[in-house]
């Protein structure tokens, strides 16, 4: 039978990663890699230093394989994610069948945790409900952005008694946020905060956190939105991306 492992590797800091994965990765025979791009080649760059910071005496091999996009123009937004997932089910299931030999362990090494916004793990048991390739896998959890973001600010994430929401940019900005006194933001686009109506709202935002190129911004929303949004700006210029979550909690 094979064996997949979905590993955590934390929010890009290579010491994020527990001890449950480094046991894991010294494991694993097949790392499959995801290459979105020469823009985004510092994240392959990020999996292979782990590997090589932490896997010892054991041989193993990288496979990469082009990793599709999401439609953007596409107005409807969950169709267009089901359209991404279901090629990359295709993917991963052709990686599975003719990169991993039966017996051997598989490996995907996913950005911050495989449980919070992230499908892989929807992927990989849509690939088993088809039918078409046969193993198991496990899943080692991994720091989260959120938590990583938390800890640079050196804030708490919820307020005693209060409650926590996590949700997108998108939802933000279409008003479909809860009452929770904390909201967590990730997945922004567009300078969702930006729609925030009260100003004493503080915001806790941090762009490429655990790496060299860290960012981190708190305060006042009504005092430091412009310069998120600037730093944003010229961020996404300098990288040609951006990985960004903040914090807002109300006043």
């Amino acid at each position: 039978m094979k064996k997949l492992s979905v590993i955590g590797i934390g929010a890009g800091d290579p010491d994020h990663l527990t001890m449950q994965a480094v046991k894991t990765l010294n494991q694993v025979d097949v790392f499959f890699l995801m290459d979105k791009g020469p823009a985004k080649e510092t994240l392959l760059d990020l999996r292979r230093e782990i590997c090589q910071r932490y896997i010892i005496g054991r041989t193993y091999r990288f496979v990469e394989a082009y990793s599709p996009e999401r439609q953007r123009d596409d107005t409807d937004y969950t169709a267009s994610v089901e359209a991404l997932n279901r090629a990359k089910q295709t993917t991963f299931e052709r990686l599975i069948n003719e990169e991993l030999s039966d017996g051997q362990h598989g490996g995907f090494l996913v950005w911050g945790d495989p449980s919070l916004y992230d499908s892989t793990l929807r992927i990989l048991q849509a690939i088993l409900d088809a039918g078409r390739c046969a193993f198991e896998f496990d899943v080692i959890p991994g720091i989260t952005s959120v938590q990583a973001l938390a800890a640079k600010h050196k804030v708490p994430l919820n307020t005693i008694g209060g409650s926590l929401e996590i949700t997108t940019g998108r939802r933000l900005a279409a008003g479909q946020v809860g009452d929770a006194s904390s909201v967590v933001v990730m997945l922004d686009a567009g300078d969702a905060y930006q729609c925030v109506s009260d100003p004493d709202t503080r915001i806790y935002w941090g762009a490429y956190v655990g790496t060299p190129d860290e960012r981190l911004i708190a305060g006042r929303l009504g005092d430091v939105a412009d310069d998120i949004e600037r730093t944003r700006k010229a961020a996404r210029k300098e990288h040609g991306w951006i990985m960004d979550t903040y914090l807002l909690r109300r006043p």
